[in-house]
């Protein structure tokens, strides 16, 4: 019997993926490299169906419990920046929010993302911080944005980052982020010990899921 050929882990290119779970709707890939456990492509929404999804999403930037929420990524992230930085609100969504509580503060934020705000003239600045609240488990071609992120990133600058984080195998079984079908890409620590190496960044845990990268 032919063994079967997994696809090539979408962030770190292996082609040492196995399975790791799958449930009644998708299987579930884990890279032996960088540890990523990511969704096969034949499972994805097609780009229509993903964007019906995000507009059923209810994030208002005049919700205090939106804001609130964000600041667990704002407030660290603020205590980091020189005044008046310039930054990239990376997915931002229909309501960015983030946006406008950094600016609040004093920073220039410009904003990007592939449904609401496409506009690709952001990948020809250079930033003194980004950020990615609930973003980087969407994300088809990883690989290629992460390497586009840290590209516009200055040395020094900041990338801060909110995502869930793949514990084990049985945590992830009972996982509720798995249940989201625009969810393809999970993140571990050890994925993220890969991304530091890769880019020779610094990386902060604030809290479980949040994470601050420095470029070096």
């Amino acid at each position: 019997m032919t063994q079967e050929r997994l696809p090539a882990c979408p962030l770190c290119g292996r082609r040492d993926s196995a399975p790791f779970h799958t449930d009644r709707v998708r299987r579930y890939l884990r890279c032996g490299d960088c540890r990523l456990v990511f969704v096969p492509s034949s499972f994805w929404l097609s780009a229509a169906q993903e964007k019906a999804v995000y507009d059923l999403h209810r994030n208002d930037p005049a919700d205090p419990d939106y804001r609130r929420f964000l600041s667990r990524l704002s407030t660290p992230l603020l205590g980091r920046l020189a005044p008046n930085s310039r930054g990239l609100d990376f997915g931002c969504g229909p309501g960015p929010a983030l946006a406008q509580l950094l600016t609040a503060r004093g920073h220039r934020t410009d904003l990007y993302d592939p449904f609401y705000y496409d506009d690709a003239s952001v990948f020809e600045r250079r930033y003194d911080f980004i950020t990615a609240t609930e973003v980087v488990e969407h994300l088809r071609k990883p690989a290629r944005v992460w390497d586009r992120l840290f590209a516009i990133l200055r040395p020094g600058g900041w990338l801060g980052i909110m995502t869930k984080l793949v514990i084990d195998g049985d945590a992830f079984r009972r996982w509720h982020y798995i249940r989201d079908p625009t969810h393809i890409c999970f993140y571990s620590r050890e994925t993220f010990d890969y991304l530091v190496r890769r880019f020779t960044a610094r990386l902060w845990v604030v809290a479980r899921d949040v994470l601050l990268l420095q470029k070096g």
